[in-house]
């Protein structure tokens, strides 16, 4: 029996049981074994029972004398025991569990273990574990390894199989083949496998749990690394794509006729695109910025100058709305070159191949145009679309030639997520606000202030955003607090801003719907704008000077960095107020960061440390790692991955490892 071995190969882990554990995430042996407790239980104080006193948690060695079960007056179900050793004798007490009758012999030694509590006025064991004395303990008497859990399955029955195989491994029935380079563990002090294995789920002490712990935590993300290292070698090696070269003198006159000045981090972007693009593989670049610092010119010069090589683009946006402003953006710079640029959405058809850059949603995917001569295609917010859909994005060209790909986002990148999840992509950094006397001041609003916030941004009558995360109200009592936007443009348009024009934006009107109400709030023909978060991505709307974030503490602070990024882009000075739904001492210290920090990327890191990097990029898309943010881990990792990359074919099991896209999840242990 391998690991590979589909669960079923183990003894007492039928159809059913297999279904369960699915549910866990496993199929394999290897996923079993790899299903790591989160914490651990210390049953290994053992006492006397002469020795006990209430509230400590204990397991004692002893003899039961005799079991019965008993209904109380009130017609509850107990289970009594009483147990000795040589110094006494103690009673133990169990609710709703008469099956324990039939399991628990008297005359037999066994281990119980439980907190001390108190029965009919005496100290008692209440609803303890128990096992029958053997060599070898798993549920007392020891650390108890507590794992995840799902309906059906207990840590008890998972202790139980995984030590069956951990037996088996012992007996040699089965093969835990070491995958990891010896030289490589001896240099670490990792322990080898099996042992590994052996002291993760059941240690001999805290120590050994953790010195296992260390060695399948450095191996996960030594294993990523050597993928991303696999991804990006291959990307350049096995793709070829147009070698595009710069006009230089064109490209400076397109340059010199724009109204602002690049910035310093803005040029240096342009340079390495175009560097990037004069290779004969595709490049691979993710281009990182704030809010307003000027992705969108960085993406037209890159396509300007895949237009002077006679090739096309392609840019995809997340949404309908932020499609239709980049069309306008890109036609306003690009008016004087020469380039077509033509619209297309689910509403909108561009007309046949009579174009220079393709603007439009995922709805590109899908068209059943073949797109000829694509020198580049470029992603918006492209952590919004998943792996599948940027994968099949480059592949839009239809040639044999893989396109340019250019990411855009405006979420910032921890260092660690740079280095795992886009450590096969080159990164581009915007740094600076090309509006240097940009200003917005930020103020976390308690419940009680809400009605002078909203009479303070009434008398400014100044163009405002007022954000609801849903856009009506939920029937789940759960979400009762949570504010919808359909709701609070009722109830504000009838109160404070009575007298203020108002609109509502949201995700399920109409594209036409959703164009004319943005083009009135440009316009200023309406003054406050309530909506979802749908404004996140991009809107832009230069004059807007105040942002309302209700029901604040469902976002990641990255998100609502990015919203209050949506105002004070004109001359004057922009506000953000953070209002809360509860009262959560936690929510609220988390979003007090915003009102001190405007650093994107040291708010990502925050978020990054409280809730983990699925609230940042979205879980299913980017899988889990254990101490992601120890990034000294991460770094030495990464070093041997670069190191033993070229010699992967000199390790047949740790190629296969990285080869099959292995799913493993380390999970957090006590420290």
């Amino acid at each position: 029996m391998l690991l590979t071995s589909p669960i079923q190969r183990l003894d007492k882990i039928g159809p059913k049981y297999a279904r369960l554990l699915e549910n866990l995430g496993i199929f394999t042996v290897g996923d079993l074994l790899y299903h790591f407790p989160f914490r651990y239980d210390d049953l290994s104080d053992i006492r006397k029972i002469c020795d006990l006193e209430q509230g400590i948690t204990v397991t004692i060695e002893c003899v039961l004398e005799k079991i019965q079960n008993i209904y109380t007056r009130t017609g509850k179900k107990l289970t009594k025991a009483v147990f000795s050793d040589t110094t006494g004798m103690i009673d133990a007490v169990w609710f709703n569990q008469h099956f324990i009758t039939r399991i628990l012999k008297p005359n037999t030694n066994y281990f119980i273990s439980g907190r001390v509590g108190e029965s009919n006025g005496k100290i008692a064991l209440v609803n303890p574990q128990f096992e029958e004395i053997t060599q070898n303990s798993l549920n007392t008497a020891r650390l108890v390894p507590i794992y995840p859990e799902t309906a059906g399955v207990s840590s008890k029955w998972l202790r139980t199989r995984i030590n069956d195989v951990l037996s088996q491994i012992k007996s040699g029935a089965a093969l835990a083949e070491e995958f990891l380079p010896e030289k490589l563990i001896a240099k670490h002090n990792f322990y080898g496998l099996t042992l590994a294995l052996e002291q993760l789920h059941f240690p001999d002490s805290l120590p050994q749990a953790n010195k296992s712990r260390a060695r399948f935590a450095f191996e996960e993300l030594f294993v990523q690394m050597l993928k991303v290292n696999k991804k990006s070698y291959d990307w350049k090696n096995k793709l070829k794509s147009h070698r595009l070269v710069t006009d230089r003198k064109q490209f400076d006159r397109f340059v010199s006729t724009l109204p602002f000045e690049l910035t310093e981090s803005q040029t240096r972007s342009i340079n390495q695109i175009t560097t990037d693009l004069c290779q004969y593989h595709p490049m691979n670049r993710l281009l990182e910025g704030d809010v307003g610092t000027g992705k969108t010119i960085v993406a037209i010069a890159a396509s300007l100058v895949t237009h002077q090589n006679n090739l096309r683009t392609i840019y995809m946006a997340p949404t309908e709305i932020l499609a239709r402003q980049h069309f306008e953006t890109f036609n306003n710079y690009l008016a004087k070159e020469r380039v077509k640029v033509k619209l297309l959405t689910g509403n909108s058809k561009p007309n046949g191949q009579d174009w220079d850059i393709l603007i439009g949603t995922h709805a590109l995917l899908f068209s059943k145009e073949k797109y000829k001569d694509v020198g580049l295609v470029i992603i918006d917010e492209q952590h919004r679309f998943g792996v599948e859909q940027r994968e099949k994005a480059v592949q839009l060209g239809n040639i044999e030639k893989t396109p340019h790909l250019l990411s855009m986002t405006a979420t910032p990148i921890p260092r660690t997520l740079a280095l795992t999840l886009y450590g096969d992509l080159s990164i581009s950094v915007l740094t600076e606000h090309p509006n240097k006397m940009r200003k917005v001041t930020t103020k976390v609003v308690a419940d009680n202030q809400r009605d002078k916030a909203y009479e303070w941004i009434a008398n400014k009558r100044e163009p405002t955003f007022i954000v609801c995360p849903f856009i009506q109200s939920s029937e789940n009592k759960d979400f009762a607090e949570i504010k919808a936007a359909e709701d609070e443009f009722l109830k504000l348009s009838q109160t404070f801003f009575k007298n203020i024009p108002i609109g509502l934006l949201h995700g399920r009107m109409k594209p036409k719907e959703k164009e004319d109400i943005i083009q009135k709030f440009r316009k200023g023909e309406i003054m406050v704008l309530v909506s979802t978060p749908v404004i996140e991505v991009g809107i832009d709307v230069p004059d807007a000077t105040i942002m309302v974030i209700e029901s604040a503490e469902r976002y990641g602070l990255a998100s609502l960095h990015q919203l209050r990024g949506r105002v004070g882009r004109g001359d004057k000075e922009g506000f953000c107020f953070i209002f809360m739904s509860d009262n959560s001492k936690t929510g609220l210290s988390r979003l007090k960061n915003l009102e001190n920090i405007n650093n994107g990327l040291e708010l990502a890191e925050i978020d990054l440390k409280i809730r983990g990097q699925g609230d940042l990029f979205g879980t299913v898309q980017h899988g889990k790692l254990t101490d992601f943010f120890d990034l000294e881990l991460l770094e030495k990792a990464k070093a041997e991955a670069d190191e033993y990359f070229d010699k992967l074919s000199l390790y047949p099991k740790l190629g296969e490892r990285v080869g099959r896209g292995s799913h493993l999840v380390i999970r957090s242990l006590p420290a």
